[in-house]
């Protein structure tokens, strides 16, 4: 299979981060990834596709994402018919904040944003259009230091608006830290298990409890049934092996953990709104897309 390109933003060891706004008639640019957070915003971009990981999102008149470290995106033309497109995006490392200063009780919400930022997060058109001043505000600063707290606040305020994820789990191969003990032991055995059958009599003997109860409790605590996660995670893989491998669709639907390979397609284009097929061949060409 093709690789995805891997860029360099040529983010220097001396720099907070490296901020490039451009006025253009089209957007174009094949799938890449790079150990740098990316946040780009979009403006009259009404139409165009935002890939990231396997989400494939169809985008408003404005949009913005944060994208972390080795997760595959791009912007790319797709519907859109506008001419005067306008886009800024700010690459910066990790480490741009430390670890010790995100452990602070005052920064949670930023510290949940980066962590979220593993699958890529993208925001509704009310938040950016709350957002877009501090975004242009980072763009006008003087460079420098004033820059740098531009961005910060606007890293801030990013992560106290609504956002939702876009990669998942299974495919960006990064995974939460449940605040149950008994959730974390069964999504460790589902992400172990999940090419085999997983009975729900499995899961709730594992914590010891009913199954009735099992299902009311995690529910509660992964916002989803079991059955559904379960999915969610067998998509995931089998998304990425969609893009990584030459297996056929059907080796990949027996692979996950799927037993029926109408049952695999139909779930597999509800949940990402096209075939595993259609999914592998729009991969494809996005990343052969010249620059």
């Amino acid at each position: 299979m093709e690789r995805v390109f891997t860029e360099i933003a040529n983010l220097g060891t001396e720099e907070c981060f490296r901020l490039a706004e451009r006025r253009k008639n089209i957007i174009r640019y094949p799938l890449h990834k790079h150990k740098e957070y990316e946040l780009n915003f979009i403006e009259n971009c009404q139409r165009a596709r935002r890939i990231v990981g396997d989400s494939m999102e169809e985008v408003g008149y404005t949009d913005l994402a944060l994208v972390g470290s080795g997760l595959e995106h791009t912007w790319e033309q797709y519907r859109c018919k506008a001419t005067d497109i306008h886009e800024i995006t700010i690459h910066f490392s990790g480490d741009l904040l430390s670890e010790t200063f995100l452990a602070k009780d005052q920064m949670r919400s930023l510290r949940q944003l980066f962590i979220n930022a593993r699958f890529g997060i993208a925001f509704s058109e009310e938040s950016i259009a709350r957002l877009r001043p501090k975004i242009l505000g980072v763009a006008n600063a003087r460079a420098g230091f004033y820059r740098v707290l531009a961005l910060l606040e606007l890293l801030y305020l990013m992560s106290i608006e609504d956002y939702h994820l876009l990669a998942s789990k299974s495919f960006a191969r990064a995974f939460d830290a449940p605040d149950s003990r008994r959730v974390c032991k069964v999504q460790a055995f589902i992400d172990t298990h999940y090419r085999e059958e997983i009975r729900l009599a499995q899961l709730s003997e594992l914590v010891g409890m009913s199954q009735t109860a099992f299902s009311r409790f995690f529910h509660q605590h992964a916002n989803r049934t079991v059955s559904d996660y379960i999915i969610d995670i067998r998509l995931g893989h089998a998304a990425r092996l969609l893009v990584d491998s030459s297996s056929t669709v059907a080796e990949i639907c027996y692979q996950c953990g799927f037993n029926n390979l109408s049952n695999f397609n139909r779930i597999f284009k509800k949940k990402k709104g096209c075939s595993p097929s259609a999914f592998r061949e729009e991969y494809k060409r996005s990343k052969g897309v010249g620059n």
